[in-house]
């Protein structure tokens, strides 16, 4: 049994707008057991923090990463060692975790393996809620077989292969993820920015094929669908067969926006990926022919983002890291606010409504007694300077499930 007390503090909540000033944190094992001025009689606990005026914020959520990749358009794919893949996504979890996000939902690639040495702690990590693969019909935008013969997904025993087609094969190929220990069902309802065999715009799985993954994976132990969504046309299916949350969602109109709004669908905007694309696409870092189509998708995003947040759609953070770089996911903070969110409302979209869309909110998300003590410590007021979050050196501490896992005080 151990205890640590946090003085000196101001404790931004992430319940409601409140921020509690000069108070203090008591943590015991992995749970927050009080927040109180309880400085006065420090000699109840293992560890006394001085906090020294700085903030602490809940443990951030990022609600869409893909922690073992390195970008997409990277040929390593085929000439790394497999175990040499595994290390590097690694080092992505540690530099994931010290920018200040405890708890992730990886889109893609991670497999329960690196879901169970992120719990047992054999890794610096955050905890992860996972999709392992996501389904893909042939030719879409997880096919990754190119012309050349080459198939870009990194393949090994017991990890699926993405592609399938019609109602009965994404059936099974559902129930193979959910066999592999997916938390939750990955789908590519349409193309994608920089996919070698399709289009943003471009349908995948119709309505019919769409409901029936949502269906199975309801049936099988009440899994939630996400989609990956940059068409309108992809948009409207993912509607239509009530998934849990719409990734990107770059040419929602505001039709779509108010049936998200209404059937309280989850909006996962990713601006960190969209805006990384704009800088590749002029940089001319992409492939030729997709550079016009990442210009497009990042004024058309911006503007649709805005217009969906108006119309009442919930969104929380997420940064699609690993088609970009790691460790700089509370940027995404600052693009909420420059959407339309206040400072402590972008918090909130990082930590309780991520955690809301995870449906791990009685446990994390915000800092209240009972919950478990992923919290985070920095030199940042986040109400003045909410962009400054997005350098990890404002980072100053961060500790999850109670334990101290990065340290610069």
């Amino acid at each position: 049994m151990s205890s640590i007390l946090i003085k000196n503090v101001n404790v931004v909540t992430a319940c409601g707008d409140e921020v509690l000033e000069n108070t203090s944190i008591a943590i015991k094992d992995d749970k927050i057991i009080a927040i109180e001025d309880m400085s006065k009689n420090p000699s109840n606990y293992d560890k006394i923090i001085d906090g020294n005026d700085n903030f602490l914020l809940p443990g951030f959520i990022d609600a869409h990463v893909h922690i073992m990749a390195n970008g997409f358009l990277n040929v390593d794919y085929m000439n790394d060692p497999l175990s040499y893949y595994f290390c590097k996504g690694i080092k992505n979890m540690k530099v994931t975790l010290e920018a200040g996000v405890t708890t992730a939902r990886d889109c893609g690639l991670a497999d329960v393996g690196i879901k169970r040495a992120a719990e047992n702690k054999i890794i610096k990590s955050p905890k992860f809620q996972i999709s392992v693969i996501p389904l893909s019909i042939t030719g879409g935008h997880f096919d990754l077989y190119l012309n050349s013969g080459h198939d870009m997904i990194v393949t090994y025993p017991g990890f699926p292969h993405p592609v399938c087609d019609g109602v009965e094969g994404a059936i099974a190929k559902t129930r193979e993820v959910l066999r592999a220990r997916a938390d939750f069902v990955k789908v590519m309802a349409t193309g994608g920015v920089v996919s070698a065999n399709d289009a943003p715009e471009d349908i995948q799985f119709n309505v019919k094929e769409l409901k029936a993954i949502v269906d199975e994976a309801k049936r099988m132990g009440n899994r939630k669908v996400v989609t990956h969504c940059h068409g309108l046309g992809g948009i409207k299916t993912s509607i239509k067969a009530k998934v849990h949350s719409i990734e990107h969602g770059t040419f929602v109109d505001k039709k779509s926006a108010e049936k998200i709004a209404e059937k309280g669908i989850f909006l996962v905007p990713t601006f960190s990926v969209i805006k990384a694309q704009i800088k590749q696409a002029k940089n001319r870092e992409l492939p030729p022919d997709k550079i016009p189509k990442a210009l497009e998708v990042g004024k058309v995003h911006q503007e649709n983002m805005e217009m969906a947040y108006n119309q009442g759609v919930k969104m929380v953070m997420g940064t699609d890291s690993g088609v970009h770089e790691h460790g700089k996911n509370l940027a995404e903070l600052n693009y909420l606010h420059k959407m339309g969110m206040d400072p402590l409302e972008t918090i909130r979209a990082g930590t309780i409504e991520s955690a809301k869309c995870l449906e791990l909110e009685n446990e994390i998300g915000s800092i209240e007694k009972g919950k478990i003590a992923d919290i985070v410590l920095t030199n940042i007021d986040p109400r003045d300077s909410i962009s400054k979050l997005q350098n990890p050196d404002n980072i100053l501490m961060v500790m999850q499930d109670g334990k101290i896992v990065k340290s610069n005080i």
